[in-house]
């Protein structure tokens, strides 16, 4: 049986598919076939339209946390480096695993729901530009080499919400140090796979800049904080959290830690970014956590901690200051 999902031009705005019934109407299809059923018993209505609640009442809720099997998964959970205290309790896997950006997939908050079959392997990341070691790597071959540790920070979004949690990856300045950046590398910049049958969102909101990319300063990516994740709590990481390799950068808001990492290229000169690219006035390349700044739209000044309801006053630089503020004086 073939659905057609008429492009806009072919109707009134109102008969157009919903992104998420699109979406749930692909994985649904999909498990149709396993099932050996008819896709049409629960088509609603002459647009063909799915019924999103029918795969739930199936029992084919996706789970909320999948954690990869991958080469590497005996290296978790991992030692963790005491150096990094954080004053706040942890935030419970679950919130964290139900509560996420990651645009890619979805651009609600229940990520979760939407990437049931991404493969976290086979998986390369190249290494290109100013740098003496220029190579593809195959991810499970970079970790052995570096090794990872156990981190606890605090994550902090530019939306003012925050959570405190346990990262595990490898550190940016041992990274640094094994592809050895040249002397006229001033900055870096890092790009999210592009793939519109993995991310559906890069085939459905078609005129945003994709691939996401991200950029840091030199100086900013060799910071003791600065970390390429690769697991959380304690495993490597679900889909939802940017799997299987992202950057986690505690001082700066979330969305600079980009996820999904395929490309890490050393430039001459500033990279434009993702966001910067869409709304210059709203983020800016730096992106460093600071109440005194207030977002155009919002406050900095509090952050709500999810998962307790609380809201408590934002540290400048995420409370990093003692790490990062050389960085940037002057």
């Amino acid at each position: 049986m073939f659905i057609k999902r008429k492009n806009p031009w072919e109707g009134p705005s109102m008969r157009v598919t919903p992104e998420e019934v699109y979406i749930e109407r692909r994985r649904f299809i999909k498990s149709m076939a396993g099932y050996g059923l008819m896709a049409g018993v629960f088509l609603s209505g002459a647009g063909g339209i799915i019924n999103p609640s029918a795969l739930f009442a199936m029992g084919k809720k996706p789970p909320l946390i999948t954690v990869p099997e991958t080469p590497t998964s005996m290296l978790y959970p991992a030692k963790r480096n005491r150096r990094f205290r954080v004053k706040r309790a942890l935030t419970e896997e679950k919130i964290a695993a139900a509560y996420n950006n990651f645009y890619e997939f979805s651009t609600n908050k229940k990520v979760w729901k939407y990437v049931e079959g991404f493969k976290a392997r086979p998986w390369t990341v190249e290494v290109t530009g100013l740098v003496k070691r220029p190579k593809v790597y195959d991810l499970d071959e970079l970790v052995k080499k570096i090794g990872v540790e156990e981190r606890v920070y605090r994550f902090r979004c530019v939306e003012a919400w925050a959570m405190t949690v346990p990262w595990t990856g490898l550190p940016m300045r041992k990274f640094l140090n094994l592809v050895e950046p040249m002397a006229g590398a001033k900055y870096i910049r890092f790009r999210t796979l592009y793939d519109k049958e993995v991310f559906p969102q890069q085939k459905l909101r078609f005129w945003l800049p994709w691939p996401y990319e991200e950029g840091l300063t030199i100086e900013e990516a060799g910071n003791v904080l600065t970390l390429l994740a690769t697991g959380i709590y304690g495993h490597e990481l679900p889909a939802q959290h940017g799997s299987p390799i992202r950057l986690v950068i505690p001082w700066k808001y979330g969305f600079k830690s980009i996820k999904s990492i395929v490309r890490i290229e050393f430039t001459e000169t500033r990279p434009e970014t993702f966001w910067n690219t869409l709304a210059p006035e709203e983020y800016g390349f730096q992106s460093n956590v600071d109440p005194a700044v207030p977002h155009p739209r919002w406050s900095q000044a509090t952050e709500k901690l999810i998962g307790t309801g609380m809201r408590v006053p934002t540290l400048k630089y995420n409370g990093y200051g003692e790490y990062v503020k050389g960085l940037y004086e002057g």
